[in-house]
């Protein structure tokens, strides 16, 4: 058996993998973030190894027999958030989050402290990497700086508590800022530019390899054997492209998860920041990934439920009776929530409805909310395309997934193929599993199999047509909104 660990924003999942393929289970454990401040997102990492040991409890109860089989443990986890650890391995401070846009200022200051960024990293600096929070810290938290040893990213964090070893791996270090993404290695050039060292950074194996052992009092706790190997692991868009056999140029999916993401794999490191696109490593050796990236997705979805006082079921069984003609006249929703990476790179953005009236239900502005995701993501597609990147279909994953009218629509407006697996919303625990099964041994030609296609969504070409016109709109509303988000900008007369 092997187990997968993803940790989230929103909760940790637990997935047990069986040897033939098939997932024997799963558990979870829920998560809150902190928001002190306007634009501020934190956690404790306290609590993902709380929420880490309570969900592996469930699962190890509910599958005894399997859970002591474990031969493998593979990490997953939310990317970007900056974990700092004092010279005893102490946390300092809540870790700082991906969707946190406080450090604006200090991405200025890193493009202009490293002007070989763009080439070495393959992104723009952008407030949700993790490098600009290290500058944040030293300007506002001094001595926090002063007596900062290590940076782990989240998932490693929980490393640490399995293994005691600091490591991490290509595909998580490529979202910090100070990975040189084309060599796979840490940039001394870039951890210069934000007076940091080598020597604060864990060391990096490839997500298919092993990072360590189980500390033998973490297996007694939890049943298990000695010499259980825990894989690097990777970032969760990785983890999740593992999970769906998203592993040759070409393969794709969309994840619709707390953020959104539309990920294409390939061969080669090919950056492309101008667009905000982001170019990451793999979870395995030798292949990179393009991704646009969406900050707010499925939780658009989960906060117009919480707006209208209803639950996701109940919303979309509306929005799905709605008659066709009535769509053409739904409000447009701009779903920058949290502000908005590709294409705007915009940390002011703001979530906005436009165009109600006396007739605008609760029916209509959920559906302008998935279609103000969808065209979000529409536009993370236009700029990949413009890099040279095509994908023939994309896989679907993350909570989003599930419904079947969202994937249509997905379809129809990024004109491209979408498919489901089964089990799509278990990507990165599945894709984490997966991991772990190689780190212990095991056949990539078995273990990195795509899973069967549950159902598949073509493009109507007069829907797409259709959805064009909206995307106009949609696109337009925000050139004109944008001076009003950031109150340092100039204010329309």
């Amino acid at each position: 058996m092997y187990l997968g660990i993803d940790l989230g924003t929103s909760e940790v999942k637990v997935l047990l993998l069986a040897s033939n393929g098939r997932v024997v289970g799963t558990a979870g454990s829920p998560f809150t973030v902190s928001r002190p401040h306007q634009r501020w997102a934190e956690q404790n990492p306290s609590d993902w190894w709380d929420g880490t040991r309570a969900a592996l409890s469930t699962l190890r109860a509910k599958h005894p027999d399997e859970f002591a089989q474990v031969r493998g443990i593979g990490l997953s986890g939310q990317m970007h958030g900056a974990v700092l650890l004092d010279a005893q391995d102490r946390v300092l401070r809540p870790a700082i989050l991906w969707n946190d846009m406080r450090s604006v200022e200090e991405c200025a200051e890193l493009t202009e402290r490293a002007p070989e960024l763009h080439e070495i990293a393959g992104n723009l600096a952008m407030p949700g990497f993790t490098a600009p929070k290290l500058l944040w810290v030293a300007r506002h938290e001094p001595e926090i700086f002063r007596q900062t040893a290590c940076v782990l990213l989240p998932k490693d964090y929980l490393r640490l508590q399995l293994t005691g070893d600091k490591v991490s791996d290509p595909s998580d270090a490529a979202g910090t800022l100070w990975l040189d993404v084309a060599k796979r290695d840490w940039s001394d050039t870039l951890l210069a530019a934000c007076d940091m060292t080598r020597s604060q950074m864990p060391r990096l194996c490839e997500g298919s390899e092993s990072s360590g052992t189980l500390r033998a009092d973490i297996a007694r706790e939890f049943g298990l054997g000695e010499g259980v190997v825990v894989a690097a692991g990777g970032g969760d868009n990785a983890t999740s492209a593992i999970g769906i056999g998203a592993t040759q140029p070409g393969d794709g999916f969309v994840s619709l998860g707390t953020s959104g993401v539309l990920c294409v794999v390939g061969d080669s490191f090919r950056p492309n920041p101008a667009s905000a696109v982001h170019a990451f490593c793999h979870a395995i050796p030798d292949r990179w990934h393009q991704m646009s990236v969406v900050l707010s997705a499925a939780s658009c979805l989960r906060w117009v439920c919480k707006l209208t006082s209803t639950d996701e079921p109940t919303l979309l069984a509306e929005i799905e009776a709605l008659a066709p003609d009535a769509l053409a006249s739904a409000p447009f929703f701009l779903p920058y929530l949290s502000g908005e990476r590709t294409p705007h790179n915009d940390p002011y953005a703001q979530g906005v409805f436009f165009g109600m009236n006396h007739a605008t239900d609760r029916a209509l502005l959920g559906y302008a909310v998935l279609e103000g995701v969808t065209f979000a993501l529409t536009d993370g597609l236009d700029a990949l395309r413009a890099a040279g990147t095509e994908a023939s279909a994309l896989s679907l994953l993350g909570g989003g997934a599930r419904s079947n009218y969202w994937a249509q629509l997905l379809a129809d407006a990024l004109n491209t193929t979408t498919r489901k697996h089964g089990g799509g919303e278990t990507g990165a625990a599945l894709g984490a599993a997966r991991l772990g099964w190689l780190a212990a041994g095991g056949d990539p030609a078995l273990v990195l199999s795509k899973p069967p296609v549950e159902v598949e969504f073509t493009p109507n070409p007069t829907r797409h047509a259709a959805l064009r016109t909206r995307l106009d709109g949609f696109r337009a509303l925000y050139r004109h909104v944008r001076p009003l988000f950031d109150p340092s900008r100039e204010r329309l007369a």
